[in-house]
């Protein structure tokens, strides 16, 4: 099964260090990225939308509802590449953005420091992870979003759930890739998941 991680926009320009030149953009064309995957692992971005209470326990659970170019519904998580001089904060930011929208007003954590890291591999049984496409190394992060959650791109909407519907073997079995076992090891990175 492909897993479909939208690329980024191609209008996007990461910002250079003050007084640089910015000469690199970034984007791929689609044989070099082609090219790139059959060679090389590309790192991305994943994240858990989470809604918290007053003491800061998760209450809530995002998980993205997505149709396949197949006409198959799954449910996935916010995802992306790091683009070439993006830092891992400005890509979590904007791939959060892009999936929820501009007034979901994520909460980054102060350091960048995953809850795990998952690997994806085109050939199956080597990690829990599979991606069709290539070798892929995602950073996975547990994002609390306070504001009002309006899915774009390629997601047709938001699922919140309370942290036990999120964990189902129901749920899990509608993600794709592996991405219900890393959602349980997002859960139970924040305490949610025994």
């Amino acid at each position: 099964m492909s897993v479909r991680t939208p690329d980024p926009d191609p209008d996007w320009t990461p910002k250079p260090p003050a007084g640089a030149q910015n000469t690199n953009p970034g984007w791929l064309k689609d044989v070099e990225l082609a090219e790139i995957r059959r060679r090389l692992p590309i790192l991305y971005i994943e994240a858990v939308p989470v809604r918290v209470d007053g003491l800061g326990q998760v209450v809530e659970v995002g998980v993205l509802l997505r149709a396949r170019p197949t006409g198959e519904m799954t449910r996935t998580l916010v995802s992306g590449r790091v683009l070439y001089g993006e830092t891992l904060r400005d890509a979590l930011f904007r791939h959060l953005e892009k999936d929820l929208g501009p007034m979901a007003f994520p909460q980054l954590p102060a350091s960048p420091v995953p809850f795990t890291v998952a690997e994806y591999f085109p050939m199956p049984g080597i990690t829990a992870y599979t991606d069709d496409r290539q070798h892929a190394v995602s950073l996975a992060y547990v994002v609390p979003v306070s504001g009002t959650c309006d899915p774009r791109q390629d997601a047709l909407e938001i699922t919140w759930m309370t942290p036990a519907e999120a964990a189902s073997p129901g749920v899990s079995a509608e993600m794709e890739g592996g991405r219900g076992t890393l959602l349980r090891a997002a859960l139970a990175s924040v305490g949610q998941l025994y």
